[in-house]
């Protein structure tokens, strides 16, 4: 029987729904190629911390309407200044102020639990707040991903400094310093070890739902504590990781789920592994 997505709370700009334990999340402003605006950041931020607290989830998909854009980053029709005093990023001091892209991302919003990313489309400039603390990346084969920033005479700063966990150091030197006279197709980002799947635009959505619904059959807090123990070693480095390891490793291990994992491979029952 198929399943039915459920509807979680209403919003303007994004569509939250749960099917099973997996959440999608779908970023909904086609006519603006999916732009991120005050009420999107807020409405992610929001749905990302309210993910916290609900245990039916245990894993997110991320997506957006249409088929032409993932996210083109800020919408430029949105005086974000306005909430400011009028200088360049909306402060009196240019060097303190609040970035509109900060707070996109789920690890932003110290929500860990894995979110497969599926791109539809173009990704560029701020799409790569979300991409940079997605977990898994699957592509659907006409996305493309590109900054933009310097062409138009605005310094890339914090796009490529989060997209160094994601990119080779060169990768996000070229993606950044070319601007718009470049970008990289879903097949070379498969290939840096950005993206870890390309598919058919039209076999984007159960792509992705496959790999949601796989990690969210597993005991969460097993997967839960993987998860941050994978990104502390990314943030902290190995050996500030490893001081830390013995901690994340007990709270980390549900016994209960530790016991059912051991008496079902005694049994002999075992997964049918599919091969990629």
């Amino acid at each position: 029987m198929e399943t039915v997505r459920e509807p979680l709370g209403e919003h303007e700009t994004i569509r939250v729904e749960r099917e099973g334990h997996v959440a999608w999340v779908t970023l909904d402003r086609p006519e603006r190629h999916n732009a991120f605006d005050a009420t999107m950041q807020a409405e992610l931020r929001d749905t990302w911390r309210r993910f916290r607290v609900d245990d039916e989830i245990r894993c997110v998909v991320l997506t957006a309407s249409g088929d032409r854009a993932f996210c083109v980053g800020i919408d430029r029709g949105q005086d974000f200044t306005a909430l400011g005093d009028g200088s360049l990023f909306g402060t009196s001091n240019d060097f303190m102020y609040d970035d509109p892209g900060g707070d996109l991302g789920p690890k932003s919003n110290d929500l860990w639990k894995p979110v497969v990313c599926a791109v539809n489309g173009m990704a560029c400039g701020g799409a790569f707040y979300m991409l940079a603390e997605a977990d898994v990346i699957v592509a659907a084969e006409h996305a493309t991903f590109f900054d933009p920033h310097v062409t138009y005479g605005m310094a890339a700063v914090y796009e490529p400094i989060k997209m160094l966990q994601r990119m080779p150091l060169g990768e996000v030197l070229r993606l950044s310093l070319l601007g718009n006279h470049e970008r990289m197709t879903a097949a070379t980002a498969q290939r840096i070890g950005l993206v870890s799947e390309v598919v058919d635009g039209a076999e984007l959505a159960s792509a992705a739902a496959w790999v949601a619904e796989a990690i969210a059959s597993q005991p969460p807090l097993a997967v839960q504590a993987t998860l941050r123990a994978i990104w502390a070693g990314v943030d902290l480095g190995p050996l500030e990781a490893l001081s830390v390891a013995p901690a994340i490793l007990a709270v980390g291990t549900d016994r209960g789920a530790l016991a059912e994992g051991a008496e079902a491979f005694a049994a002999g029952r075992r997964i049918e592994p599919r091969l990629r």
